[in-house]
């Protein structure tokens, strides 16, 4: 008997700590972007990166992309270097300061920017007279790059980094948190998220003056002044105090969240192992330390004619949401005249992909249900 579709790949896991939170903010009032507990959030946000990163909390990650991209002085015509793999929130932004993203391929052992490929394409831009204004590394799925040589690259060229750590909050690499590499960093708080306020995002700075400059392109760029006066163009990029409650509730969860969604990838490798043309997505050495955000396979062709389309389509049918790994942005009608750099590597990810449901909310009894039909299947 076939089962109503209810295992979805990454709802939000909420209770009543996050409900007695959000209702602070309506006891107070205050639920107008701006307040005390974006206040909070921030300085809870600081205390979990360290004293020497200055967050400032947005309206979403896309809008902290383009805030970075401001505040390195990113304009017309400029190149920007952005990971091909990746969701269109990475590289959309470059498009609206009306910068040029050049797209470079991805690695095998991260899925990451190849720093390979990044360092050919420096080197192609450079040997034309235009050196690339910025680097946007994303750490997909929560993996981390590599960024012992992607930083290493950045600094030789002197480029400043955009670190897109939206999927990647609490991994880090030889022992550092991604968000922190970067002259800026990104996190999300979108509702599918590893820590959730519904929507919403956070620039991580280096400096309390950037932080200062950021937060003042966020709200609208009011100049000081005892009335409205605006000497450049701002944004609407503040978040909201009610919603920042639940991000502060949200945080104070985050390790359990991490230890769960690590568990559930341990349990599709220990699923998956007997089949060796599925591969799991896994941390390639000791130095990575991913969160594991969403568990991603790899259905090699094999002679058994199974195929990331089939069995997403017959878990579907069961009641299970998975979904392809992203397409990649030299294979987007908008961006298939970017130039790319690569070995088109990630064509063949998104060709045998699928992401499988990997949040907390999944029950034990869930499990179970997946590896019955997951076995059910493969033995079909």
């Amino acid at each position: 008997m076939r089962r109503e579709r209810n295992i979805l790949l990454s709802p939000a896991c909420v209770n009543e700590l996050e409900e007695e939170y959000v209702s602070k903010s309506f006891s107070d009032n205050w639920v107008a972007p701006g307040g005390p507990q974006c206040i909070l959030f921030e300085n809870e946000l600081k205390k979990f990166f360290g004293n020497e990163v200055f967050p400032v909390l947005v309206s979403s990650g896309t809008a902290a992309i383009h805030l970075s991209l401001l505040a390195l002085g990113v304009n017309k015509g400029d190149i920007v270097l952005v990971q091909s793999f990746t969701f269109a929130a990475s590289v959309n932004p470059v498009l609206y300061v009306g910068a040029k993203p050049v797209l470079i391929g991805s690695e095998l052992n991260t899925w990451n920017m190849c720093p390979e490929q990044l360092e050919k394409a420096i080197l192609s831009y450079t040997n034309k007279g235009k050196l690339p204004k910025a680097i946007i590394t994303v750490d997909l799925y929560g993996m981390p790059c590599n960024y012992t040589q992607i930083i290493e690259i950045s600094k030789k060229y002197n480029i400043p980094v955009i670190e897109d750590s939206a999927e990647a909050l609490g991994s880090s690499h030889q022992n550092q948190l991604c968000g922190t590499f970067g002259d800026y960093g990104i996190v999300s708080f979108n509702g599918n998220k590893i820590i959730t306020m519904s929507s919403g995002g956070a620039v991580l700075c280096k400096t309390k003056e950037r932080a200062e400059y950021i937060r003042f392109l966020a709200n609208q760029a009011k100049d000081e002044s005892s009335y409205y006066q605006h000497s450049q163009l701002g944004f609407n990029y503040a978040q909201s105090n009610m919603l920042a409650a639940m991000g502060r509730a949200q945080l104070t969860r985050l390790p359990n969240f991490i230890e769960r969604r690590r568990a559930i990838n341990a349990f599709y490798k220990s699923l998956f192992k007997s089949y060796d043309y599925i591969e799991v997505i896994s941390e390639p050495t000791v130095a990575y330390i991913s969160n594991y955000w969403l568990t991603c396979i790899l259905i090699h062709p094999n002679e058994h004619g199974k195929s990331n389309k089939d069995v997403k389509e017959y878990l579907f049918s069961m009641g299970i949401e998975s979904r392809y790994l992203w397409k990649p942005m030299h294979l987007q009608p908008l961006y298939e005249k970017a130039e790319y750099f690569g070995a088109n590597l990630e064509d063949s990810l998104f060709e045998n992909g699928l992401c499988l449901p990997s949040s907390p909310v999944l029950t034990n009894e869930d499990l179970r249900y997946i590896e019955n039909t997951i076995k059910k299947y493969f033995k079909s």
